[in-house]
């Protein structure tokens, strides 16, 4: 099998190297589809890596249906025709701004560490004042013009109980692009059970368009943990002619 050795796969945290180097392997039929994968005990010793950081890996190519786990252990996925397979979906689930087809778009990205509105305040359980985690999401058209902007502030325990994100504590780590893209896969290693709740509507007032006079929508979101507590608060506002509000759908 391949190995994880680029420059920039040795920046990203180790399961996320592993799940790179075993998704390289199924790409290319290093791997053949429907045959069963390495035992977690060998991938860890292939990749110097504990059997944690394996099945974590694991897990994130099993979200991407590119592998599928019995009884009788992990095999690549495979179709009729030899191609991976895609089950019916089944569960809605939104992505974070910046999600899996970032990549498709002009976007801009950054971090910064500063207090949220007044208003979110407690519901982030903040001090009035309090300074905290927030991402700032821009897609743009081919002329330059924002068809899209999204804001998001993120709560004590957010920033505290998810590792990934508490390595931008006040501020370190505030690099150029962040990628979040795996922030939802991030709760769920950390043990936090998210719910999402969504609301969509027309700004009730004329104002500035996010793109050449285009109508515009609002989405307000607000991801909360199993205590019903918010880990995440979002504001999305997108230009509804010349860009699209997407949800991804998992099982």
């Amino acid at each position: 099998m391949a190995e994880p050795d680029s420059e920039a796969a040795a920046e990203a945290p180790l399961y996320l190297r592993v799940a790179a180097a075993l998704r390289e392997d199924l790409a290319h039929r290093r791997i053949s589809p429907g045959s069963r994968l390495p035992s977690e005990r060998s991938l860890s010793q292939r990749y110097h890596v504990n059997r944690q950081t394996v099945r974590s890996a694991l897990q994130l190519l099993r979200e991407e249906r590119l592998v599928v786990t019995d009884r009788r252990g992990t095999f690549a996925a495979a179709g009729a025709g030899g191609e991976p397979v895609v089950p019916a979906l089944t569960a809605r689930r939104p992505t974070f701004p910046g999600g899996p087809r970032a990549a498709e778009a002009l976007v801009r990205a950054s971090l910064t560490w500063e207090p949220p509105p007044t208003p979110l305040a407690p519901r982030l359980l903040l001090a009035p004042g309090e300074p905290t985690l927030v991402h700032r999401h821009v897609v743009l058209g081919p002329q330059g013009s924002a068809l899209q902007r999204a804001v998001s502030w993120f709560s004590r325990p957010a920033v505290t109980e998810i590792p990934q994100l508490a390595r931008y504590r006040r501020g370190r780590d505030c690099r150029q692009q962040p990628d979040l893209r795996l922030l939802y896969h991030w709760m769920h290693q950390a043990g936090l059970r998210i719910t999402h709740r969504e609301s969509v509507g027309v700004p009730p007032v004329p104002i500035t368009t996010t793109a050449g006079g285009a109508a515009r929508l609002v989405v307000h979101r607000v991801v909360s943990d199993q205590h019903g507590h918010a880990l995440e608060i979002t504001d999305i506002d997108f230009s509804a002619q010349s860009a699209a509000w997407t949800y991804e759908f998992s099982a």
